[in-house]
């Protein structure tokens, strides 16, 4: 029998779970009626462990995080050397090494003018940051009704009040209402949904989603509109790739009305669909880059805006100041660990292992496109969502009710028992996500198939 685990003040881990710590997007109701909190203790490489000692697959990299495995030593003891030398100083009018460096390295690898570096502490202050950078950019150079932004619904782009705002996504919303004004949405690339004349047309439906672009900043007037705020391949909702054409024709947008495209990378960048920032993979170069999560590997907190040469330029003299801050924002542990966490990229060449890895990844998870209930297979590189349907024929979905009962009811909890950590989600259509660490390869992608194949095959009995 295991033994329960016990704090360091000696009281039953579980219990003082269910009584001190407050989990983020969780629904506590489970654990006060005496549910286990899952409580995972170790990692190596794409596997983690519970305090059971239950091995699994980390089929999410944590939270799309995990790049280049758990368990690198390397990574601590980086940590560990930078602590002793200089664990904390602020880059309010001051710098240090690792944070220079590390803005060096960023601007290096950014396409474009993006040389402009300025750390946070995670991406959605990041978002938050281009999008108040977007406005005083603005008013600097005599456009100051210009502070509207655009993004695409059911798009996640932070928890912070404006990244909210800029988030497509009502239910997550709703409880914290009235956000920041001006933020708009647009239809997002999602051509399983498309309306039937443009879902067998991807060049077409790339460029009618992108001109409802054009079509909004013409409704909110092109002199009050700032910047728009677009992922690679949209996460909420299941991995939505961008159609042929769809950026190319947004990039023509922003240049015609004099409009920012942000490139929020929370989630694409650093390898996970191929290159070190996602909008190369796509061939367009944005204003603005947001990025946080797979710079560090999640070692260490971190993130940044990358902004242009030209968006710096009204800070290049007299008084301008961009008054905005993040106290641990460019951390000196942080910025060392995202460092070696790029060496171990170069050394190990893992952006050319997701490339050339990524097809066989598609290929293996679009087997399960012979159960009933898998109606899409979509995604780009190592990031992927899996739609599911209760109609194949027709592509209908289920209703709240069945979602709920699927996907918490059983999904979640049966991935798990199967030793697969990833997301049943219900942002948008019911989804199961994967985008694993981008060390693994063929013999993973098969095992991850095989897991997920016995608990779909099960799925429509529980709803």
């Amino acid at each position: 029998m295991t033994q329960p685990t016990t704090t360091a003040l000696g009281t039953d881990m579980q219990q003082a779970a269910r009584d001190h710590l407050w989990m983020h997007f969780s629904r506590h109701s489970v654990y006060e009626e005496g549910g286990r909190v899952p409580t995972i203790v170790r990692g190596e490489g794409h596997k983690i462990w519970d305090d059971q000692g239950r091995e699994y697959i980390d089929g999410l990299a944590g939270l799309f995080v995990v790049q280049v495995g758990h368990g690198r030593t390397e990574l601590a003891e980086t940590a560990l050397k930078q602590a002793e030398k200089l664990a904390f100083f602020p880059i309010w009018s001051y710098a240090h090494p690792a944070a220079i460096e590390l803005a060096e390295r960023l601007a290096a690898g950014a396409p474009g003018d993006l040389n402009r570096v300025f750390f946070t502490t995670g991406g959605g202050e990041a978002v938050e940051s281009a999008w108040k950078l977007a406005k005083q950019y603005f008013k600097l150079t005599g456009k100051p009704k210009k502070h509207k932004v655009i993004s695409r619904s059911i798009a996640y782009h932070g928890t912070p009040h404006g990244a909210l705002s800029i988030t497509g996504l009502p239910p997550l919303k709703e409880d914290f209402e009235p956000l920041v004004p001006g933020a708009h949405k647009v239809p997002n690339t999602n051509i399983y949904r498309a309306s039937e004349d443009l879902r067998d047309d991807p060049k077409a439906f790339g460029r009618w989603a992108a001109d409802r672009i054009a079509e909004a900043i013409e409704f909110e007037g092109p002199d009050t509109v700032a910047a728009v705020f677009l992922e690679p391949v949209q996460n909420a909702g299941g991995c939505f790739p961008p159609p042929p054409g769809y950026f190319e024709r947004v990039r023509e947008i922003c240049d015609e009305y004099d409009v920012l495209l942000v490139s929020d990378e929370v989630i694409c960048a650093f390898g996970r669909i191929g290159s070190m920032f996602a909008c190369e993979d796509f061939g367009y170069t944005p204003d603005i880059i947001t990025c946080a999560k797979g710079m560090t590997s999640g070692y260490s907190p971190i993130g940044a805006m990358i902004a242009s040469d030209r968006l710096f330029e009204p800070y290049k003299s007299g008084t301008n100041s961009f008054a905005h801050g993040y106290t641990f924002g460019g951390h000196p542990v942080s910025a060392a660990v995202a460092l070696a966490n790029l060496d171990i990229f170069e050394r190990e060449g893992l952006n050319d292992h997701v490339k050339e890895n990524a097809p066989a990844f598609r290929r293996t998870l679009e087997r399960l496109l012979d159960l009933p209930i898998v109606g899409d297979v979509r995604g780009e590189g190592y990031f992927y969502g899996i739609e599911l349907v209760k109609d194949k024929a027709t592509r209908e979905t289920f209703d709240a009710a069945e979602s709920e009962s699927m996907l918490r009811g059983y999904l979640s909890k049966a991935l798990f028992d199967a030793g697969l950590y990833c997301r049943a989600d219900d942002r948008g259509d019911p989804v199961v996500q994967l985008a694993p660490p981008l060390t693994v390869g063929q013999a993973e992608f098969d095992d991850i198939e095989q897991r997920l194949r016995t608990v779909l095959t099960e799925a429509p009995n529980h709803l």
